[in-house]
């Protein structure tokens, strides 16, 4: 927990009657961080722009993409990237928030939502953000939560348990709008290694989250997949497509080292209930083969995918597992295409897709 002790007592997004939406519900805008911490894709920042504007070129038949910049310098960089690749920038907004890096789901606006009878509300639950327990350089980050309230002119509810500010990020959580959220352990109740709050318990965590996201079940599962510099994201492993049903990932070699974490994150599930006490359908989605960079294991993983207004954006790698994992998804969500994002060069910053970008609900 942030070591900033609060006094101030108010009411509770759950007792406003704010809950957490699914990232399939109706979105206004996706936010994204443009590039530009080389030591995130060491050699390889150069490709890394151009995936980054075939990202907002996919969203933005959808919905608009506000993007984070450092400067006026780095606006005008992406703009002529975007230009380049057919971006329509009547659909993009800058905003001069500066940040340490670009992974904008674990360190971006977590948006919560309430509908009145004529009029519905979004809201900011603001967790702090200390780098994934792992890295010094993070202030930037944690502070655009706060920037992202005040631009949209929205209220910002300060996470807080016990009067300590809650560390958390969003590719640790995925909900189902539903009532339910997956997490693991390995990322929220490690003490050891990458901790972020130190003493809170799995009981305490569950009414953070019941208290702040409207969440009134939570499953949780065991470790993430090997080389996931976060200590265990869920995004990275399994991920909610429908209020009933999860994809989750499985390791069909059992030589491999992730692949007995995921037979027991499968165990686990199979065991578990959703918030109405229904079983949870669960659909299998391969794992790449390995990737490596300096003979460190990337978390390449197609979980990490994005689901827009129009389209589902999965990460690719070149593997003959690329056209199962898109057959999977397309099956899923019939409403939307499916759509593979070369991913290659992104994995070699310890993150995808889903990492990017984070969703504000309409």
């Amino acid at each position: 927990m942030g070591k900033e002790k609060v006094s101030m007592k108010q009411k509770t997004p759950l007792e406003l009657g704010f809950r957490m939406p699914a990232e399939w519900e109706p979105h206004e805008a996706t936010w994204i961080g443009w590039p530009h911490n080389r030591t995130d894709w060491p050699g390889k920042m150069a490709p890394i722009h151009w995936v980054y504007a075939e990202i907002v070129r996919k969203i933005i038949p959808g919905e608009s993409v506000r993007i984070l910049v450092n400067s006026k310098d780095h606006e005008i960089k992406a703009r002529r990237i975007l230009t380049r690749v057919g971006v329509d920038l009547s659909c993009v907004e800058f905003f001069h928030f500066p940040t340490n890096r670009g992974w904008t789901r674990d360190f971006g606006p977590i948006f919560i939502h309430r509908k009145g009878r004529l009029s519905s509300e979004v809201a900011i639950a603001h967790f702090r953000f200390n780098a994934w327990a792992r890295y010094s350089d993070w202030e930037r980050d944690d502070r655009v939560p706060e920037l992202a309230a005040k631009a949209l002119g929205c209220t910002i509810f300060p996470v807080r348990f016990k009067g300590y500010y809650v560390v958390l990020e969003g590719g640790s959580i995925d909900v189902n709008g539903r009532g339910t959220l997956i997490t693991t352990d390995e990322c929220l109740l490690d003490s050891t290694t990458q901790v972020r709050n130190p003493g809170l318990n799995r009981e305490e965590i569950e009414e953070v989250f019941r208290n702040y996201f409207g969440v009134t079940n939570v499953l949780w599962l065991g470790r993430g997949i090997v080389g996931d510099d976060t200590h265990g994201h869920v995004d990275d492993i399994c991920r909610f497509v429908g209020p009933h049903t999860v994809v989750l990932c499985q390791e069909e070699n059992p030589g491999d080292i992730n692949y007995c974490p995921l037979q027991e994150n499968r165990e686990r599930l199979e065991g578990m209930r959703l918030e109405n006490g229904s079983k949870i359908e669960i659909i299998s989605l391969p794992m790449p083969a390995p990737l490596y960079l300096d003979g460190q294991r990337l978390p390449a993983s197609y979980a990490n995918f994005y689901i827009s207004n129009t389209g589902v954006l999965v990460p690719t790698f070149n593997d003959p597992k690329d056209r199962i994992a898109l057959g999977i998804l397309a099956e899923v969500f019939a409403d939307r295409p499916v759509i593979g994002i070369h991913a290659v060069d992104l994995v070699w910053g310890l993150g995808t897709l889903h990492c990017l970008t984070r969703e504000q609900p309409a």
